[in-house]
């Protein structure tokens, strides 16, 4: 997973082309705002987004149904299962 940057301040900085900035700046003007606002708040919606989308499972609706129906009635523990729960360190 890439790492964010993180500075001690509350700046920062872009480059962009000539033409993003200004294609930017007229849809802040259309949306009566600043540009630092605009683009914060653009920014900030995107981020929600993608972060949602990589939080959620997504599963069908028979999956969802089969996971429900197992919570309720899960399989009895196999050897794999037990041979794990040995494997588990001492914690009391």
């Amino acid at each position: 997973m890439p790492r964010a940057a993180v500075e001690d301040n509350e700046r920062m900085s872009l480059r962009i082309a000539a033409a993003t900035k200004s294609k930017l700046l007229r849809a802040a003007l259309l949306r009566n705002t600043d540009l630092t606002s605009f683009v914060t708040q653009s920014a900030l919606r995107e981020a929600e987004a993608v972060i949602a989308e990589a939080e959620a499972v997504k599963v069908s609706e028979q999956d969802h149904l089969r996971i429900l129906a197992l919570l309720e009635n899960p399989p009895k523990p196999n050897a794999k299962l037990h041979a794990a729960i040995a494997a588990l360190p001492d914690t009391l």
